[in-house]
């Protein structure tokens, strides 16, 4: 299927985080520009107000690395899965979708002038365990378990883990999916409590697809002072 530029030969193009899920822009395309970011491997567009084509971060250094680019069931649209680099939003802002819609007093729907990036469910819940991180309630069982550090952290991740195992093991689905959720929820308050991000966990996992998980696994095995595993 040929892509279909539409009106002054362009067709949109939707950027999505390739690791997270999250939309980060909406942009437009020209064939030019299409075809340069398929040689380079770099996000790159049209400006409908300059009339020119411009590379997202040529300037700023907040580059798309493109991972792919898929066009929607008619071809008239794309959809870019990229590396994002530092903030995607000239504001500063990671996405440019950022302000929330709501009706005002009269129904009429209108956008906040400010507000939080939209994204999807893990990112959300990881950015809600950083509250928790930085707030003083004493209340919180997010914030019990970052104060009782890595030793109750380690010790609900088992728990947790275990009753994960005996659900698969003959539960039900719905009690898999509870337990899932459960491990999921304690992995990220671990991550929080060493300060490492989602994203790298997701960026570990991206580096072995398409490997085989015997030769992944010998890879990371312990060596000895020869360096023979």
């Amino acid at each position: 299927m040929k892509i279909a530029f539409g009106e002054g030969k362009l067709v949109p193009a939707v950027v999505q985080d390739r690791l997270t899920g999250q939309v980060r822009m909406l942009a437009y395309m020209t064939r030019e520009s299409l075809a340069r970011t398929l040689e380079t491997g770099r996000a790159t567009f049209f400006s409908r107000s300059r009339g020119e084509l411009w590379e997202k971060g040529a300037t700023s250094g907040n580059t798309l690395a493109v991972t792919s680019i898929h066009a929607d069931c008619d071809g008239d649209a794309l959809l870019i899965l990229a590396e994002p680099r530092g903030p995607t939003c000239h504001t500063g802002s990671a996405s440019c979708f950022f302000r929330q819609v709501d009706a005002r007093g009269d129904g009429e729907p209108e956008a906040a002038d400010e507000g939080q990036d939209a994204s999807a469910l893990l990112e959300t819940l990881e950015r809600e365990i950083e509250t928790r991180k930085a707030s003083s309630a004493t209340k919180s069982y997010t914030r019990k378990l970052l104060d009782g550090g890595a030793p109750l952290i380690g010790a609900k991740l088992r728990e947790e883990a275990g009753e994960l195992a005996q659900a698969i093991a003959g539960e039900s689905d719905e009690r898999v999916a509870s337990e899932a959720a459960d491990v999921i929820y304690h992995l990220l308050v671990g991550l929080a409590s060493r300060g490492v991000p989602l994203r790298a966990v997701l960026s570990a996992l991206a580096s072995r697809m398409g490997m085989s998980g015997l030769v992944e696994k010998a890879s990371r095995a312990p060596k000895d002072s020869a360096g023979k595993p």
